[in-house]
């Protein structure tokens, strides 16, 4: 497994090398942007922010004119950027490490949850070959939350099948301070623990779920200390993002215009469609898992539909799509059914990433 990650690493790499000379900031320029600054690009910007200056620099904050919402942003990755910059000095290279070493626990552990689902040899190998080559797979490499976050939520995932309900709460707590989607994940354990605790020894274990809910807890606090807000984070993303509520027809609609009618330039557009897409094959593995009965991992891509699909309109469904393990285990299932459809497969989204992957490194917006 990790020497496909390697591999996979080192064609992102070539791809980001060829894009700064490609498309550099200034087309007539014969200078070529620094080896790093590919990477720096939209999110990043928030990360470092908050590991270098903290949420409320000089108490600026939201009644700060061009403030940039960045309490919206959860703290477990830029803590972590704070303590590897420690050694590192590099910011650019600390985050890039981070995500390294992330995307390379991620994908073991998720080798691991695709046994335990599918018996032959190869599940796990194929898991990883349709995650590392995903449309947005170039956000596993670069300085944002996903690789971290699925090296947190895959073993909290794994721990909870072997009934090792303490570490399956730490874990799935330490998931829920680098993203929202740490909550999905706790309501998911949470189903898995009802559905398969049967002894009163087992359901001793019941507390342990409570602890994840320490870390959203301790992060509104922290911002309602500064901000008279419980809510801060959650008002920071609607001041940013648009992610105040909308039913999901209106949320479905607003997108649809964005992508199709004109309204916006021709790059954020195809993004836009790019988001329906997401948001149709996010519907499709729901209903899929709910079909075969697999009710938690049913709740956990459920969830991240509704938060996702209850916004003005869609921002980084295929993004979130790296997040959702049961996907690349069920497309697994189906190579190894079909053999076909890894060729298949690897036509379709192979350009897709490298398209993702070029949009982003050249600073234009790619979700």
């Amino acid at each position: 497994m990790l020497w496909l990650y390697l591999l996979t690493r080192v064609g992102i790499w070539t791809t980001a090398y060829c894009t700064r000379w490609l498309f550099p900031a200034d087309p007539k320029s014969p200078h070529v942007a620094g080896f790093f600054a590919p990477w720096q690009q939209w999110d990043w910007g928030h990360f470092l922010h908050i590991a270098r200056d903290g949420y409320f620099p000089g108490l600026a904050g939201p009644w700060t004119n061009g403030w940039d919402n960045r309490e919206a942003f959860f703290p477990g990755f830029p803590l972590l950027l704070r303590a590897v910059h420690t050694v590192v000095p590099h910011w650019a290279t600390a985050g890039l490490l981070i995500s390294f070493v992330s995307g390379a626990v991620a994908v073991l552990a998720l080798a691991r949850v695709a046994r335990l689902y599918l018996p032959d040899g190869n599940a796990g190998r194929r898991a990883v070959l349709f995650l590392l080559l995903s449309p947005c797979a170039i956000f596993l490499a670069a300085g944002y939350t996903e690789a971290l976050f699925l090296a947190l939520a895959l073993p909290a995932w794994l721990a909870a099948h072997r009934q090792n309900w303490p570490a399956a709460a730490v874990l799935a707590c330490l998931a829920c301070t680098v993203r929202v989607s740490g909550l999905f994940l706790v309501a998911a354990l949470a189903v898995h623990f009802a559905l398969t605790a049967r002894t009163r020894r087992q359901w001793r274990a019941l507390p342990w779920l409570a602890l994840p809910a320490l870390a959203p807890v301790v992060y509104s606090w922290y911002l309602h200390l500064y901000t008279g807000d419980w809510m801060a984070w959650k008002h920071a993303q609607e001041r940013g993002w648009y992610r105040d509520f909308h039913t999901p027809w209106e949320a479905w609609q607003n997108t649809w215009h964005a992508a199709f009618e004109e309204s916006l330039p021709t790059g954020y557009a195809l993004m836009s469609q790019a988001e329906l897409l997401a948001m149709v094959v996010g519907i499709l593995l729901a209903g899929v898992l709910a079909r075969q009965r697999r009710w938690p991992e049913a709740v956990y891509v459920g969830l991240s539909l509704w938060a996702l699909g209850t916004s003005y309109w869609y921002t980084s469904i295929p993004r979130a799509t790296l997040l959702w393990w049961p996907l690349w285990i069920l497309l697994a299932g189906w190579s190894l059914r079909t053999p076909r459809f890894t060729t298949l497969y690897l036509c379709l989204t192979a350009p897709l990433m490298t398209i993702f992957a070029v949009t982003f490194l050249s600073g234009r917006w790619a979700g």
